[in-house]
């Protein structure tokens, strides 16, 4: 039997960041997956999507360059080699991470993965001993009851991104993160789209001013959007969805419909329950060190619950693997990882929306600077949105940043390290920005919150 210090279940964005990390601290390291390097994060998630969305902002921005002085006649698509490209990129990136894992002396089996013993796993016909086992398994996509995919008619996420024919029409059913992403790829490329959300907005839980505005982008770019509509049934044969809209039924039809509901935890039939481990609802419990209630097994990401996000994942894999060589690190602070959506116009936000800090009673002063009074964005043509920034009243902490608009999944990097420095939003508006940029108007929301914006 093959010893090691730690033994890794699933390569995604947790678990191949956790080895790597453990490799540095010396540790011997081995990682199991059954699929390709990367995990659903680089094969099946953010990497094959924003390939995705990169070729269709491209499209959209030749499509419209008579605007900028420069004529595109006859600008045509391949979304089928949009498509073969994504998985280019994909395989590439996985790639990445094999080689990283030859680099830093990690073992990777390539087989599913399963808990024997609170120091055994099996992987594929071989045991493997270790001192620690750290389960990143993920998510995976699923269905609802009475409407469940067939990767024909009824996809999911990871049927759309290796579909190479663009459908005519598609109902995508979800209105979070993948839902409006591929709801803006179909419609950018031609497809005729409705947007089904059973909640009251788009991006529940964000910033509701943050949700409007992409409502209107999208649906001034031809989307239709129906909100509070859950969905009542699916009809394979007419290809038709039953929602409730405003208390009346409503069918709609649609060649494809495109399930983004969400996704559950992969922690079944693992052999985690024999081991002691507390497991509510799929996900497994953890302490604030990403224990388990077995002292020798450790869980990240999606599995362990909280903000599905890739980045969470790695930081929380970080977290694990330093605790279990003894440093005193902890899970962070989900008040102090960004968000991000990455549709036309893009989505960022962190930290807390007005709607959280009234729930938790925080009396807070709160600004909104709009892109249209930004040179930069002027300039470039993109003038859609705004940086909506939130600070504590008192001190003048800044405790949320919410931003709609071209670059927001960059900008919100800055309110990234404002928020682990606990900085004001003096100090951010006293900092000095580069113009002409976009990250000018997180300067200038700052500024606002002190009565002393100077481009509005």
């Amino acid at each position: 039997m093959k010893q090691f210090d730690l033994v890794v279940i699933g390569a995604g964005p947790g678990g191949y960041v956790a080895a790597i990390r453990a490799a540095q601290l010396g540790m011997r390291v081995a990682v199991a997956e059954r699929d390709k390097p990367g995990g659903v994060c680089v094969n099946w998630g953010c990497i094959p999507s924003k390939a995705i969305l990169s070729s269709a902002e491209l499209y959209e921005d030749m499509k419209n360059a008579a605007a900028y002085g420069i004529r595109c006649p006859a600008v045509e698509a391949d979304y089928g080699e949009v498509i073969r490209r994504s998985r280019k990129v994909s395989d590439r990136m996985s790639r990445g991470v094999a080689f990283l894992f030859k680099k830093n002396g990690i073992e990777l089996f390539a087989a599913n993965a399963t808990v024997a013993s609170p120091t055994t796993v099996r992987v594929g016909g071989e045991e493997l001993s270790a001192r620690n086992i750290l389960v990143a398994s993920g998510t995976a996509v699923r269905g609802l009851p009475g409407i469940e995919p067939d990767g024909r008619t009824v996809l999911t996420s990871d049927d759309a991104l290796a579909q190479e024919e663009l459908p005519r029409s598609v109902i995508v059913l979800g209105g979070g993160a993948v839902g409006v992403e591929f709801a803006y790829i179909y419609r950018a490329f031609g497809a005729e789209v409705t947007l089904v959300e059973m909640e009251d907005q788009l991006l529940p839980r964000t910033d509701r001013e943050v949700a409007e505005e992409l409502s209107k982008s999208l649906r001034k770019q031809g989307i239709r959007i129906l909100t509070s509509a859950p969905a009542k049934g699916y009809d394979k044969g007419s290809r038709t969805l039953s929602v409730s809209v405003g208390g009346k039924e409503e069918t709609l039809t649609a060649e494809k419909l495109l399930v983004a509901v969400g996704r559950r935890a992969l922690s079944a039939e693992m052999g985690l329950e024999a081991c002691g481990v507390e497991i509510d609802r799929g996900i497994i419990k953890v302490d604030d060190r990403m224990r388990t209630s077995c002292e020798t097994i450790w869980a990240i990401g999606d599995v362990a619950g909280g903000m599905m996000l890739a980045h969470k994942a790695s930081a929380e894999g970080v977290a694990a693997v330093e605790a279990i060589a003894g440093k005193d690190t902890r899970r962070p602070d989900p008040d102090r990882i960004p968000s991000c959506v990455y549709c036309r116009p893009q989505v960022a936000t962190i930290g807390l929306s007005e709607e959280e800090a009234k729930r938790r009673g925080i009396e807070y002063k709160v600004s909104k600077f709009p892109l249209t009074a930004l040179g930069k964005a002027v300039a470039t043509g993109h003038t859609e949105g705004f940086v909506k920034m939130i600070a504590e009243a008192k001190f003048g902490e800044v405790i949320g940043c919410h931003i709609v608009g071209v670059g927001a999944p960059d900008m919100i990097a800055e309110l990234s390290v404002a928020r682990s420095l606990e900085a004001t939003f003096h100090e951010v508006g006293r900092t000095v920005h580069a113009h002409p940029t976009l990250s000018e108007a997180i300067r200038e929301s700052a500024l606002m919150l002190g009565g002393e914006s100077i481009d509005i």
